[in-house]
């Protein structure tokens, strides 16, 4: 999918219906609200399976990355049409994820790895992946390889491609960006809390931040390229070191 792709939505803009808006501003929140109900309401502690938020956890899912493809229906009259890759920003994506991604690793095993600010991570991080039913070793890797190459594409198609593309046609390209990149950043700050409770000024909102930087990057990519691969990869490098920072907090720390 590609910036492009927003031609169809610009021809139909002189009569655009009442509810983009509502449509864009609940795009911006509804992930911080599956995160509320995913890591806070519905997380019941102490580890074990907990079906009630698996299945939450799923249907939120499927409800936020159906709502782009519904919504450009409603606008578009048609659905949105893939694009083949394409090289253009891939190089650009790939320096900026390795360096992200070498960032997390030095900061993690140099500075955060013994301190305090993660003293809690491994139980609560036990707790979450027991409740999801992914504490093997083997669960553990296929949730990773899942979140690292396929959720991290349906993220850059929601909140770049939707949220950033929808609303760089209608407010100035900077307010795009903050806009976008603050809506990307909610949701992590619930779940950076969760992990980290007592460290709100230390490690929640400085990690937040860094997080809302990373989308921006990522909405500024996405619009430089024209496509969504370049983001996708960035992203994916930096999931998969985020996996490794998590491996060795369960598995070796939390041991």
């Amino acid at each position: 999918m590609k910036g492009a792709d927003g031609d169809a939505l610009t021809a139909k803009r002189r009569a655009e219906p009442a509810w983009v808006w509502p449509a864009i501003v609940f795009g911006l929140v509804f992930p911080s609200l599956l995160s509320l109900a995913d890591f806070v309401i519905l997380a019941k502690g102490g580890g074990g399976s907990n079906p009630l938020q698996q299945f939450a956890y799923a249907g939120g899912k499927l409800v936020q990355f159906a709502l782009p493809l519904v919504c450009y229906y409603l606008l578009a009259g048609r659905l949105p049409r893939p694009t083949a890759p394409r090289a253009r920003g891939l190089g650009l994506g790939a320096v900026f994820g390795l360096v992200v991604a070498g960032g997390i690793l030095a900061l993690y095993y140099t500075f955060l790895r013994d301190s305090p600010i993660l003293g809690q991570t491994p139980v609560k991080l036990r707790e979450k992946l027991q409740e999801f039913g992914i504490a093997s070793t083997t669960g553990f890797a296929f949730f990773a390889v899942f979140i690292s190459l396929i959720h991290s594409l349906l993220e850059e198609y929601y909140f770049r491609w939707f949220l950033f593309g929808w609303l760089a046609r209608r407010v100035p390209l900077v307010t795009a960006i903050v806009v976008s990149s603050l809506g990307f950043m909610a949701h992590h700050v619930i779940v950076l809390w969760v992990y980290m409770p007592d460290h709100l000024l230390t490690g929640v909102l400085p990690l937040s931040l860094c997080v809302a930087v990373g989308g921006a990057c990522w909405a500024w990519l996405y619009y430089r390229s024209g496509s969504l691969y370049a983001p996708w990869l960035s992203h994916m490098l930096v999931d998969v070191a985020l996996f490794v920072v998590g491996y060795d907090l369960f598995f070796v720390r939390g041991t």
